[in-house]
């Protein structure tokens, strides 16, 4: 190997050493204090970087190999989203993020204009990007707390969503604006507009025809690691697709998430995705600690800091107030309003475009980058230290009554669909039970049929005590959405050792997720009435008793071979050759 390929190896090998340790300690300790991983990567990266200790450099190289995590994100996010589920939330698409961008950019455009003395074509290059917030922060935030799929959270991510798609039309006023000569052949925004529409149709044809039937291909032959290199290629693919054309890379990589979301593959797709994504986005955050102008700040640090609290009080206050004006309750639209009060990741794009463009100098530039790397650093605190104002009961949750242990045998969390059938079949065998739900619509609907149900949150451990799971003989956790990990199942089991754990899964994940827990059995949900219907069906078409009740047998015995399987392998496609796909012998008459 030539001396300067082993010198690039060992540099290679040293920056990430460094860099996963430090990560390594400052998020294991920002988690512990509850400020989330995101400020420890920040922080981490700060510290590691040439401003501080300069153990690491070329931190513009590792952001932009980086940026691959936010692709990876959007990806994953667009696998959450069918079509159908994108066109229920157009409107909030639409309208609130419109909305969201539109006044919060010419708020914080007027401020820099009349109060900072930037020139206007300058105050709009900069104040538009600043309504742009982090996705990279947001989402893994909603996700961690359980709440991307709430209606908050799909509000949140609908405003998300469209300010990146924002960044084609932010490109192009930049670009009309634009002091360098050198711009003036660029391609006008209305041919962007054309290009976009074309690379959407053109990946969803590419879905639909070439991608989803390689993902089959590749199934039927086994081979798991053709099938990780494929959901890579078609991310990546799609996004340099975008690229190509001047256009938004995670909205390529989105648009590929959303092609594939009713497919037969989403789940696996996003187990093999999902580590990708976890590194590389962390290795984003890692690579803007790094790039934060610690010089900068030094040298006008009132600047820096009363710009950052000015684009955190601005951006609050106009997107709470939009929340309110939408109707929604006031500790949700100032939830929404602090959670995406921060700076974002593209605005370091579009910064450069207007450095590029002659618009701000390359101090200015600096100064932004380093505004909007302290207000997402500010995020977390946010939060926490609002966190007894937002949820701080109002007249409807004020008569909610709280659980208390009643000397009940059996706790059930959930009290939706799947929690009624059980409560009802313990108590039909004279079983006390517990009932707890966080829906207080469903909490209404109960009390209307004289069921007593207490609300709370069935996944903290606190409020399981309170409600007598010390006592109780059965926890069963009857809420959706794969919340009971096996973090969680754990630290059930170990805190009421005397007390079955029950919980309601999603699908054979979900059984694989919790096969090392204490969990006393996973029940599929909709696997029974599947098989109550697959039989009504056997005997609407003509099959005897005995057929019947065969082929439920062979079913069953099937599906404990397929699921022995894949708990011994940790693999769902495990034991695929057994999965029935060819009708079977029937029972001589």
């Amino acid at each position: 190997m030539p001396p300067a390929e082993q010198v690039q190896q060992a540099s290679l090998l040293h920056d990430g050493s460094l860099l996963l340790g430090f990560a390594l300690v400052f998020v294991l300790l920002f988690r512990q204090l509850g400020l989330g991983a995101t400020l420890g990567y920040l922080l981490a990266g700060a510290v590691v970087g040439p401003q501080l200790l300069g153990l690491v450099g070329d931190a513009e190289q590792k952001i932009g190999i980086a940026e691959l995590g936010i692709i990876l994100l959007m990806f994953i996010v667009g696998l959450e989203l069918s079509p159908a589920r994108l066109w229920r939330l157009k409107r909030d698409i639409l309208g609130v993020g419109l909305l969201q961008v539109a006044a919060c950019g010419l708020a914080l455009s007027a401020i820099l204009w009349l109060a900072a003395g930037f020139s206007p074509e300058a105050s709009l290059a900069l104040g538009l990007p600043l309504a742009l917030s982090s996705t990279a922060q947001v989402l893994p935030m909603l996700q961690s707390a359980g709440r991307l799929r709430t209606p908050f959270g799909e509000r949140a991510f609908a405003v998300l969503l469209f300010q990146d798609l924002s960044i084609i039309p932010l490109i192009t006023i930049i670009a009309a604006m634009s002091r360098n000569p050198a711009d003036a052949g660029g391609p006008p925004g209305w041919l962007l507009v054309i290009y976009t529409v074309i690379a959407i149709a053109g990946l969803i044809a590419a879905g639909r025809f070439v991608i989803r039937p390689l993902f089959g291909l590749i199934g039927n032959l086994g081979e798991r690691e053709m099938f990780v290199v494929t959901a890579l290629f078609t991310v990546i693919g799609s996004a340099a697709l975008m690229e190509f054309l001047g256009l938004s890379t995670a909205l390529g990589a989105f648009v590929a998430g959303v092609m594939l979301a009713d497919s037969p593959y989403r789940h696996e797709l996003e187990a093999d995705v999902e580590p990708f994504r976890s590194i590389l986005l962390g290795l984003f955050f890692l690579s803007v600690g790094m790039l934060l102008d610690l010089h900068a700040i030094a040298e006008r640090p009132l600047f820096v800091v009363l710009l950052a609290l000015a684009l955190i009080v601005v951006k609050a206050a106009v997107i709470s107030a939009i929340g309110l004006l939408i109707r929604m309750e006031w500790r949700s639209a100032l939830s929404l309003g602090l959670l995406l009060s921060q700076g974002g990741e593209f605005g370091f794009v579009l910064f450069a475009q207007a450095q590029n463009a002659l618009l701000i100098s390359p101090e200015a530039a600096s100064l932004f980058g380093a505004i909007v790397t302290l207000s997402m650093a500010s995020t977390p605190f946010l939060m926490l230290a609002t966190r007894a104002i937002r949820k701080l009961p109002d007249k409807k949750l004020a008569s909610r009554e709280g659980p208390k242990a009643d000397g009940a045998q059996a706790l059930v969390v959930g009290y939706g669909r799947f929690g009624q059938t059980v409560a009802q079949m313990l108590m039909a065998g004279g079983i006390p039970v517990t009932l707890v739900d966080s829906d207080v619509e469903m909490i209404d609907v109960a009390e209307g049929f004289g069921a007593k149900v207490y609300f709370g949150d069935g996944t903290r451990l606190d409020l399981l005590r309170q409600a007598g799971a010390a006592e109780a003989g059965l926890i069963a956790f009857c809420i959706d959405k794969d919340q009971v990990d096996a973090e969680l199942a754990n630290a059930v089991h170990e805190a009421f050792p005397n007390a079955a754990v029950y919980v309601r899964g999603f699908d054979r994940r979900s059984v694989i997720n919790l096969r090392a827990t204490r969990v006393n059995y996973v029940m599929r949900e909709v696997m029974e009435s599947a098989i109550a219907m697959g039989r009504l069906a056997l005997d609407n078409l003509g099959l005897g008793e005995d057929e019947i009740a065969r082929a439920e047998d062979a079913y069953r015995a099937n599906d404990r071979d397929r699921m022995h399987a894949q708990l011994e392998s940790g693999d769902v496609r495990a034991a695929r050759d057994r999965i029935l796909t060819e009708p079977q012998r029937r029972l001589e008459p």
